[in-house]
């Protein structure tokens, strides 16, 4: 077992491996489902309303993974919370593919809920996790981290269309990955260090859930992480919109086929996903309020290009644009939200994390909402005037000017025995 207080580049290198790991195991997770909703809607013989209904058990589940992050923070610690948070996404899984086997609602109900509360808890314990292996290796990591989860998501996807198109049932491919889960969980653990990233004071009592509850409320009186919020809301309106209705506005505002409206959709994903890959240095040399301020400033004129048109390569332009424009705000907010002072990281990342998960679940149905009344280009505009205001409140994501010292410490290897 390794301590975090002696760790060599190598042990801190394969602390942040482990930690992409985990991040490209939950986007796997996250997209598992979606590609497979025709045949499960088939196989399970219910509406698609139905299955909506099913689905909306994970924004429940995912609620109560944020408030039981803060004490399962506190008990476990990172090495033992993670691992942990990647089986109960593992069994939920299973539970799924047993849901689907026996054409159980209810049963799919329960495991939904589940790997929404796991998805919640891992989302918050790897944010912590991945803001401490910055302190380490005193260089920005976590767009990098965030890009293994948006490789994740493309990876998820993949498996369920080669499922789909080999006639895997749902059922089996979900108890595969509930199989492939739970031995990354294994080997997640072996490659954490034993550290404790919420200390407690001296002989206070284990955290329970109603005192995260009230620190998880109390984070809401914090100026720096509503402003931190507003960056997230703006950000992952601009996200969730484009993942909903990007391809539609393609292909209807736009006169583009199914065809080039889906490969526009490619290229907003992977320029996201290259953006966060390649933007560690650039943070490390320019500061996050700069890279931040650059990026939303980037994203507006996609949206603009978007919104405007006036030919199929200036939209494809505005739409690579867009993708850089909300690379950024999540990855830099997490890490600004979990070093923003206190003991306890854990319940202020919930926080921010809240705010990103109300705008990506709540922003696309009010744009569509919108979009009955002034056309879905028209509707675009809200997402400028959020990204405009993420903009404006870039200065939240700096770095404490009297940050206190890690406790991790990075030791040279040559001096490590």
């Amino acid at each position: 077992m390794t301590d975090a207080t002696t760790l060599d580049r190598r042990g801190i290198a394969r602390w942040r491996n482990a930690v992409i790991t985990a991040f490209g195991i939950g986007g796997i997770t996250v997209s598992s489902w979606g590609v497979r909703l025709p045949a499960l809607t088939d196989e399970l013989q219910v509406s698609t309303g139905t299955i909506g209904a099913v689905l909306a058990f994970i924004t429940v589940g995912s609620i109560g993974g944020l408030l039981a992050s803060t004490p399962i923070a506190h008990w476990l610690g990172g090495r033992r919370g993670v691992p942990a948070a990647l089986l109960v996404i593992a069994v939920a899984m299973a539970l799924m593919s047993l849901g689907v086997t026996v054409r159980g609602i209810p049963l799919l109900i329960v495991a939904f809920a589940v790997v929404g509360f796991g998805i919640g808890l891992v989302d918050v314990l790897l944010n912590v996790e991945g803001s401490a292996i910055e302190a380490a290796a005193r260089r920005t990591l976590m767009p990098l981290m965030h890009a293994a989860w948006s490789v994740g998501v493309a990876v998820g996807s993949g498996i369920g269309a080669a499922c789909a198109a080999l006639a895997i049932a749902p059922s089996q491919q979900f108890l595969g990955e509930a199989v492939l889960i739970a031995v990354v969980a294994v080997v997640v653990a072996r490659s954490m260090p034993a550290h404790a990233p919420v200390p407690q004071e001296a002989g206070a009592p284990p955290q329970r859930l109603g005192d995260a509850l009230h620190a998880w409320l109390r984070g809401w009186r914090d100026v720096k992480l509503l402003l931190i919020g507003v960056v997230l809301l703006g950000v992952e309106l601009g996200e969730g919109s484009a993942n909903t209705w990007l391809t539609l506005g393609v292909q209807r505002e736009h006169g583009q086929t199914a065809a080039i409206a889906a490969l526009f959709f490619t290229a907003f994903a992977v320029g996201e996903a290259i953006t966060r890959i390649l933007a560690g240095p650039l943070v490390d040399r320019i500061g996050r309020v700069a890279a931040l301020r650059i990026t939303t400033a980037v994203g507006v004129v996609g949206l603009l290009l978007f919104i405007l048109g006036g030919g199929p390569l200036l939209v494809l332009l505005g739409v690579l644009l867009w993708s850089v424009g909300v690379s950024m705000g999540f990855p830099l907010g997490m890490s600004a939200a979990a070093e923003g002072g206190g003991p306890n990281p854990a319940a202020r990342v919930s926080v921010v994390a809240s705010i990103g998960y109300f705008a990506s679940l709540a922003g696309p149905p009010v744009i569509g909402g919108l979009a009955e009344h002034v056309g879905l280009l028209g509707s675009f505009w809200l997402l400028v005037a959020f990204m405009l205001a993420a903009f404006a409140a870039a200065g939240s994501v700096a770095k404490p000017l009297a940050a206190a010292p890690s406790s991790l410490s990075l030791t040279d290897e040559r001096s490590t025995p």
